[in-house]
């Protein structure tokens, strides 16, 4: 039997030579050549304002909730069909996550629950473009714009997406892109801070909050002459050497992106069919207005029995494919901050019916020949048995 994994990590075959000549360059710390290498692609390759590589996501997050000067009292608005990191950056900071609602067709923050949501303490919102597919960012700007809101993208899964043609991250004040190794292009851990605003001083705070809450990348730039301890911060700084990984990965970013749209494109062939059965509700699928960068696969069933038993069949058939994020309204720290379980219906549902399914560059044709074969079997199997 067939063994496919869920997830491969895709190397180009340029990471070894690159991670050697940073180790030649004495460049292991943060900040180092191909720190800024990576930073100078990402701002150029999606018309970026300025890039600060971080360490994760998650601090990304951190550090743009910092940056916005959250306070106890405050409230952030944010789907609760996203990871714990999301809800965490604003809990670090005093403040309340707020959940809101999703779309049944992308998944992404639903506009007319975020206005419903909002109070007189929000600050901001973090619409997470869930898939690689972006969030229907015009309502959400309008809607911030209107209310004087803060806007955060969580960007995690959406590096090389894109929403009527503009970047994913570029559409809001900050955005956090995740180069974790279960993202599309790696540096096993590793992040970015996309910092839209012009201005100079946000830019400089970001740097000191990154720096240790030093004033270390001005002296790196020779604009002082020592540094010293100025402020709030931690060390947020990726290591140079996971920052040469990721430039070997990002070269080969419209590649990498081809190879998954192919596997992307070849369910959605061989899988619409299935629409017309009462069992399958949606496959993946990207609006007209936005281009994808073809993260997640996936296929949502009428019910949670349905989901469970493909899940089952699939795995018995050596293909390991998963569902996704459990709701944060409905986890121990949820309910432990004040919701309820059975909060935010659409989401409860959604949850409880997704199924992902491999999606990355390695799959090949025979790889998913298998795939769509054990469904059509198991899919019978359902039609039979009336499940």
């Amino acid at each position: 039997m067939r063994q496919i994994a869920f997830n491969k990590v895709y190397l180009t075959g340029k990471e070894k030579y690159y991670i050697n000549d940073a180790l030649s360059r004495g460049s292991l710390s943060g900040d180092g050549f191909y720190t800024h290498k990576v930073s100078e692609f990402l701002e150029e390759k999606f018309a970026l304002n300025r890039v600060l590589m971080t360490t994760s996501a998650n601090h990304a997050l951190e550090m743009a909730a910092q940056l916005i000067e959250l306070k106890e009292g405050d409230e952030v608005i944010m789907p609760s069909f996203t990871f714990s990191s999301t809800a965490n950056a604003v809990l670090k900071e005093g403040a309340s996550p707020v959940f809101a609602e999703i779309k049944s067709d992308t998944f992404n923050l639903d506009p007319t629950d975020f206005e419903a949501k909002i109070t007189t303490r929000t600050k901001a919102v973090i619409p997470v473009h869930y898939a690689g597919v972006s969030c229907e960012m015009d309502q959400i700007k309008e809607i911030a714009a209107e209310n004087d809101l803060f806007i955060i993208e969580d960007a995690a899964h959406a590096v090389n997406s894109f929403y009527k043609e503009q970047a994913a991250g570029s559409l809001g004040d900050f955005g956090c892109y995740s180069f974790h190794g279960s993202k599309n292009f790696v540096s096993g851990e590793g992040g970015a801070l996309i910092i839209n605003s012009k201005q100079p001083k946000i830019i400089e705070k970001a740097e000191i909050i990154r720096e240790k809450g030093t004033n270390r990348s001005r002296f790196l730039r020779g604009k002082i002459d020592k540094y010293n301890w100025v402020g709030e911060g931690s060390s947020y700084l990726p290591s140079d050497i996971l920052m040469a990984l990721l430039f070997a990965q990002l070269e080969a970013l419209d590649k990498i992106t081809l190879e998954r749209k192919k596997v992307f494109d070849y369910y959605n062939q061989h899988l619409k069919e299935f629409l017309t059965e009462d069992f399958l509700e949606l496959i993946s699928s990207v609006p007209v207005d936005r281009q994808s960068n073809y993260h997640i696969y996936y296929l949502k069933f009428r019910n949670q029995k349905i989901r469970d038993f493909v899940l089952q069949q699939l795995r018995e058939n050596g293909v390991e494919a998963t569902f996704h994020f459990q709701p944060l309204h409905a986890s121990p720290m949820g309910r432990k901050i004040g919701y309820h379980k059975k909060d935010l219906e659409n989401t409860n549902k959604i949850a409880a019916r997704l199924l992902r399914l491999p999606i990355y560059p390695d799959l090949s044709s025979a790889d998913l020949e298998y795939i769509t074969a054990a469904l059509r079997g198991i899919f019978k199997k359902i039609k039979q048995a009336g499940v």
